[in-house]
């Protein structure tokens, strides 16, 4: 890794010199804008939309839009003057508890290392840090822009993680927040039921950019010459109309066999949303199917008595036409003792 900025962490009458690290890095596949035909590079010049001429960097300032057409033009002059007095420094403000800071803060994070022979006072803050369960809330100047950030301990390191200020965070402001919307206490259990049978313990490892890996194949393909076939992806059916209750019934069922456990509520001693839901599932399907049962065995009798009659028939006139089969018996005999 290449250090990215030097400065100390003023802790007190403490300075600790600190080299910074960026803490993080993209994976994302970069692709570069080309001609179609001829994989020629695109390239962009830089013109000034008033003389149609085109400027090098060394003659381009930044400028501020008042409005109105009319340019604020700033030099690095003018950013050298600022007062920016944590230009060098991380000054830190105070110690706070780390669940105080909201996770919507949090921008960039840089590992700090030791520089040179402060790596005693250095270990000390990390230390002092990690029995306090406390993080740091330092100001810092990257890049020509002060910012807040928190300094806490990940892995033996200093972590500096750079925060947005609080006026830079957005108000939802969406109209169902003002509706009076009622949810059930019924739905509320078995929202939690689903919650709690797809609990578990966070663990980053397991979890895979799947887009940036199949990228990835096709970029070797073409490299390679070959033709990547992509398996075909059965669409599901488009689910019927659920109420919500059903959907987070069923939502339960499916996570709990996932994991191989038993459906919700089976051998459950006390009767929750889902088992009670269940229940009554139950006993309507076995009426119906008791229903369907009796309905069967009405139908049978029905039916023995009109095979009971017919045999009887049959059996009346199969006496009848069974009287010439007996004399036709001694022509037989002959036969076998033939």
């Amino acid at each position: 890794m290449r250090a990215i900025w030097r400065g100390a962490v003023s802790f007190g009458l403490v300075s600790i010199g600190v080299r910074v690290y960026s803490a993080t890095e993209e994976k994302d596949i970069r692709f570069h804008q080309v001609h179609r035909t001829d994989g020629g590079r695109i390239k962009y010049k830089r013109v000034c939309s008033i003389d149609g001429e085109e400027v090098s960097y060394d003659d381009i300032a930044k400028g501020y839009d008042i409005g109105g057409g009319e340019m604020v033009i700033l030099t690095d002059e003018d950013f050298a003057e600022l007062p920016l007095s944590t230009s060098h420094a991380i000054d830190v403000l105070e110690f706070v508890p780390a669940e105080q800071v909201d996770p919507i803060l949090y921008n960039k994070a840089y590992f700090l290392e030791p520089d040179g022979a402060a790596a005693k006072p250095y270990v000390l803050l990390r230390d002092a840090l990690t029995d306090s369960e406390r993080v740091a809330i330092v100001k810092v100047a990257l890049r020509q822009r002060e910012q807040l950030a928190t300094l806490r301990v990940r892995e033996g390191v200093l972590l500096l993680n750079t925060m947005l200020w609080p006026d830079e965070i957005r108000r939802p402001d969406f109209g169902f927040l003002d509706e009076d919307i009622k949810v059930r206490p019924p739905e509320l259990a078995m929202a939690s039921s689903l919650i709690d049978s797809m609990a578990g313990e966070f663990e980053p490892d397991v979890f895979t950019d799947d887009y940036r890996t199949a990228l990835q194949e096709v970029i070797d393909a073409k490299v390679e010459g070959r033709e990547v076939v992509q398996p075909e992806e059965v669409e599901e059916a488009p689910a019927a109309a659920v109420d919500l209750m059903a959907a987070l019934r069923a939502s339960v069922d499916r996570a709990r066999a996932a994991r191989g456990e038993e459906p919700a509520g089976a051998g459950a001693g006390q009767p929750t949303p889902i088992s009670s839901a269940k229940s009554a599932k139950a006993a309507a399907a076995k009426k119906a199917t008791g229903a369907k049962k009796a309905a069967g065995k009405s139908a049978e009798k029905s039916t023995g008595a009109k095979k009971t009659g017919g045999t009887k028939k049959a059996a009346k006139s199969g006496t009848a036409k069974k009287a010439p089969a007996k004399k036709a018996a001694p022509k037989k005999a002959p036969r076998k003792s033939a």
